[in-house]
């Protein structure tokens, strides 16, 4: 997401970056430039001239005028102002009512409603230790309601059966009793939707909103519609008394103007972005962390949350131990790294959130793709246990052996044995007690506990 944004964005950045002064030509310039990268990336045209204007207005004020840093001190300026026209903090649900707490989807068929249900239902059990139960009001889509059924089997929370002969809002009651007798702290409801907004469609959940009064009412949009989301979530606003709108395959669209455009046209905040098709992929929107990835600042905050999150702290924590003993790295650890990065996204979702990324070529992004890993965990697992533990028994013919099983080439083998060589170095570096000492120095650095509290081993 943002690619043609944070790319035309960053060469800007970098010219302003070594200014000692700024003339008013400069700011024009900049400015330009920014209004064009906005457009490309179909930002609605409003948002374009409200942002623009406000960026000018603190531009040529005292802010800039009088800094010591001027180009540093307008990149801010533009930060600030993305942020602010996303929303500027981050906004969760309201949770804190009478159990259970009610979220009611809407969206257009297509949008990703159903899918979206099952990966907030996830999180917010993941996350927020919620007891969760889902049910589907939708009785026209052929197989919606298993559908629902099949996402809370795989995300482990409650599902209340319901039927395409059943009215939305019995079943909505239905499901409302069922989860207070089952104690769940939170309702999801979905909702059917349509190809185009239509009376029918708006006047049925009306009824649905006003029949079991939702804690949350929120949008799911397709941000690969572009200004189309922005106007179509003001549509929905007008009917319905929104809460909040998330923003599903973000990870397909490159352009961003949807995030940028939907919090100024609606009034309405992000809650939630879709980030991926997996079950996980959903996170809570940042407004300000956004802005920076857009500015090619990175994102260290969420990649920190998501290490939190995804890695498994015993393998982790064993590993370091083995170093720290001394013990040799193997092709398993080397596998354990590898499959760990693969939980966290991948390399391409880890390289999103490093600043400086809008600098890489394109060609050079292409090359870092996660094929690479899923080809490098499989020539790992086409090697007996024996030739995991002990690499040097890898000669020529067993090489080719481990080529043909995991279809592969000698060559990509080779490739693979020489990156685990550098591995085992930088290990073997840490080891013999080296490893504990940073350790203890880092602890010493940072008082009795590591980064979030955690003591070290």
């Amino acid at each position: 997401m943002f690619e043609s944004l944070t790319q035309r964005l960053s060469s800007t950045v970098q010219t302003l970056r070594g200014r000692g002064r700024l003339s008013d030509s400069n700011i024009r310039d900049a400015l330009r430039e920014v209004r064009i990268a906005l457009l490309e990336a179909d930002v609605a045209l409003p948002v374009v001239q409200a942002l623009t204007q406000r960026i000018k207005q603190r531009a040529i004020g005292q802010e800039v005028a009088k800094s010591l840093t001027p180009g540093q001190a307008l990149i801010k300026v533009v930060r600030d102002e993305l942020t602010t026209v996303m929303g500027s903090q981050a906004n969760e649900l309201n949770l804190a009512v009478s159990p259970p707490a009610i979220v009611l989807m809407a969206g257009l068929q297509g949008a990703g409603k159903t899918t979206t249900v099952g990966k907030l239902a996830k999180l917010l059990k993941d996350r927020q230790k919620k007891k969760v139960m889902v049910v589907s009001c939708d009785i026209y889509r052929p197989a919606a309601i298993q559908q629902l059924e099949t996402l809370a089997k795989q995300v482990d929370v409650l599902f209340h059966p319901s039927s395409a002969g059943d009215d939305p809002v019995a079943i909505a009651k239905s499901a409302i009793d069922a989860a207070k007798k089952n104690y769940a702290d939170v309702l999801l409801v979905d909702t059917a939707g349509r190809l185009a907004i239509d009376e029918a469609m708006m006047a049925e959940i009306k009824a649905l909103h006003a029949a079991i009064e939702p804690s949350e009412t929120l949008f799911v949009v397709d941000a690969m519609t572009g200004q189309d989301a922005a106007n179509t979530a003001k549509a929905f606003s007008e009917a319905l008394p929104l809460t909040g709108v998330v923003l599903t395959k973000t990870d397909g669209d490159a352009r961003g103007g949807a995030a940028l455009s939907v919090r100024y046209i609606t009034g309405r905040p992000i809650k939630y972005i879709g980030v991926s098709e997996k079950p996980d992929g959903l996170d809570v929107f940042h407004p300000d962390r956004v802005a920076s990835r857009i500015l090619d600042m990175g994102d260290v905050l969420s990649l920190v949350e998501e290490v939190e999150r995804k890695v498994d702290h015993e393998k982790a924590a064993k590993l370091a131990e083995k170093v720290v003993k001394g013990k040799k790295f193997n092709l398993e650890d080397m596998r354990e790294q590898l499959q760990q990065m693969q939980n966290m996204g991948g390399l391409t979702g880890l390289l999103d959130k490093l600043p400086g990324v809008g600098q890489i070529s394109e060609q050079m992004k292409s090359q870092v793709n996660d094929k690479h890993l899923v080809r490098m965990v499989a020539i790992i697992d086409s090697m007996t246990k024996k030739e995991r533990r002990h690499p040097s028994l890898l000669n020529g013919s067993r090489r080719a052996r481990i080529a043909r099983g995991s279809g592969t080439t000698p060559a990509d083998v080779n490739r693979l044995l020489k990156q685990f060589q550098q591995m085992e170095k930088m290990m073997s570096k840490m080891g013999g007690g080296k490893l504990r000492g940073m350790m203890r120095g880092m602890k010493g650095m940072m008082g009795r506990g590591g980064p979030g509290g955690m003591p070290f081993g």
